[in-house]
C-alpha cells in the first residue's frame, strides 16, 4: 500500500460519509420535484444543510451548495464585485493576498482583464502571512470607497500558514467592505466559526474533509447582496442555479459532522505526526528548510497536517517521483501550465528566488494517516533525496559545461 501524504489535495472518503453516500445514492429523486421521491431528496438536502451549518457555526440559510471550492470562490468574488460595482461604479478595486489558491487568483485576474476591476495584490511576510500594514495603507491611502471587496484565504494550501482573518475583517468593517475567505484548507482542520468571523462569504469543500469530489458550499451572510454567476432554476437562494447532488451533499454533511465532532483530538493527533515528519526531515536533510510558520514556535499559526520544505540542490518534481517510486505520495505544491512546471507563486511571494522555490515538497496528513506512514516516509527519504540531489547537480553541471563551450 502506498503511503499517502497528499491529503491537502484530497483526502480519502470517511466511513460516515461513505455510509451516507451509499444510502442516498440508492434512491432516486430531484430535490426540486414535488412528488414523494423529490420531497425525500429535499429532506436529505435540508437536513444536510443544517448539519453543515452547525459544523461551520452558520445559519442554514447561509449555506449555498456549489460544485466545490472553485465554484464557491468564483461565485463569491465575481458576485460581490458585480453587486458592489453596480451599486457604486467607483468600487473597482479588489484587495487580495498574493498567496491565494488559483481559484481566487485567476478569478481576480479575469475580472481585472475583462470586467474593469483593479487587482491589488497584498504582500505577505516570509512565513506567507498577510502584512496588515499593507492592507491598512491600501484602505487609507488608496481610498476605501474604491474597494469592492477583500479576499484572503483562511489557511494557505501550500505552506499551511493561517491568516489573520479577524484582524482583516476588523479593518474592513470600519469601511463596510465585505471580506471573502477561501477556507477550503481550514474547515475541518482548525476551528472555523463563520458567525463570529464577521466574513461576508466563505468557501468550503467536501473532498478536503472526507466527503466526495464535486460538492462544496459558499457560506454567504444573510444580508449580503451577491450577483449570480450562472442562471437557471435559482435553486440556492436565487444565487446559484443547478440541480443539487443529493447523495454528495449527504456525504458532505456526514463528513462535516464527523470532523468537527473529533476536531480537537484529531488535530492534536495529526499535528503530532506532522511534527515527526518535520523532525525527520531536519535530522536527515539538515539543509532542508521548513516553509511557513514553525509549529514549535507558534503551533496555532499552522495547519496541523501540513509540513512543507524546500530542498536545496534538487528539483521538487524529481524528489516527488523518486518518493513515489519508493511508495510515498507527496506534492510539490507548485502550479503547472501546459506541461511546463514553474515555481510556486506562494513561495515567490514569500521572498524565495526561483531556484530555491523549485525544490519545494509538501507533505500533508489526514484522517487515515498514522505512525506507520511517518515511519515509511522516514525510511524512504534519504535515498530519494540523495538521488534527486544527484540528478539536480548533474543537470546543473551539464548546463554549466554547455554554456562554457559556446
Amino acid at each position: 500500500m502506498p503511503v499517502y501524504l497528499d491529503h491537502a489535495a484530497t483526502t480519502p472518503i470517511s466511513a460516515p460519509a461513505l455510509a451516507a453516500l451509499t444510502s442516498a445514492i440508492s434512491r432516486s429523486g430531484n430535490p426540486s420535484s414535488l412528488h414523494g421521491a423529490g420531497r425525500r431528496a429535499r429532506a436529505i438536502v435540508e437536513e444536510s444543510r443544517e448539519r453543515i451549518a452547525q459544523a461551520a457555526h452558520a445559519h442554514p440559510t447561509e449555506v449555498i451548495f456549489t460544485s466545490g471550492g472553485t465554484e464557491a470562490d468564483n461565485l463569491a468574488i465575481k458576485g460581490l464585485f458585480w453587486s458592489r460595482s453596480t451599486a457604486d461604479p467607483q468600487r473597482t478595486r479588489i484587495l487580495v493576498s498574493s498567496v491565494e489558491h488559483a481559484a481566487v487568483q485567476e478569478t481576480v485576474e479575469w475580472l481585472d482583464a475583462h470586467e474593469g476591476a483593479e487587482a491589488v495584490w497584498l504582500p505577505v511576510d516570509a512565513d506567507g502571512r498577510l502584512i496588515l500594514d499593507a492592507l491598512k495603507k491600501e484602505l487609507v491611502d488608496g481610498g476605501a470607497d474604491t474597494v469592492a471587496l477583500i479576499s484572503c484565504m483562511w489557511a494557505n494550501n501550500e505552506v499551511g500558514t493561517l491568516q489573520p482573518i479577524a484582524e482583516i475583517v476588523a479593518l474592513a468593517d470600519k469601511y463596510e467592505i465585505p471580506v471573502h475567505s477561501d477556507a477550503v484548507q481550514a474547515f475541518g482542520s482548525v476551528p472555523v466559526n463563520f458567525e463570529k468571523s464577521g466574513l461576508a462569504a466563505m468557501s468550503i469543500s467536501a473532498h478536503k474533509i472526507g466527503g466526495t469530489v464535486g460538492v462544496g458550499a459558499l457560506l454567504l451572510g444573510r444580508s449580503v447582496m451577491l450577483t449570480p454567476v450562472q442562471h437557471g432554476g435559482g435553486q440556492e437562494r436565487k444565487v446559484r442555479s443547478g440541480t443539487l447532488d443529493t447523495a454528495g451533499i449527504a456525504a458532505f454533511a456526514a463528513a462535516a459532522r464527523d470532523v468537527t465532532e473529533h476536531l480537537e483530538t484529531e488535530s492534536a493527533r495529526i499535528a503530532g505526526l506532522r511534527d515527526g515528519i518535520i523532525a525527520a526531515v531536519r535530522d536527515q536533510v539538515p539543509d532542508a528548510l521548513l516553509r511557513g510558520v514553525d509549529p514549535a514556535i507558534a503551533p496555532e499559526g499552522r495547519l496541523p497536517g501540513n509540513a512543507h520544505f524546500t530542498f536545496p540542490g534538487c528539483e521538487g518534481d524529481s524528489l516527488l517521483f523518486l518518493l513515489d517510486m519508493a511508495g510515498v505520495e507527496s506534492s510539490t505544491g507548485s502550479a503547472c501550465t501546459a506541461g511546463v512546471p514553474r515555481p510556486s507563486h506562494v513561495l515567490l511571494a514569500m521572498g524565495l528566488d526561483e531556484e530555491t522555490a523549485r525544490g519545494a515538497q509538501r507533505f500533508s496528513l489526514g484522517h487515515t494517516s498514522d505512525q506507520s506512514d511517518v515511519d515509511a516516509f522516514v525510511a524512504a527519504l534519504p535515498q530519494a533525496h540523495m538521488r534527486a540531489k544527484q540528478a539536480g547537480m548533474a543537470g546543473h553541471q551539464s548546463s554549466i559545461q554547455t554554456a562554457s563551450t559556446r
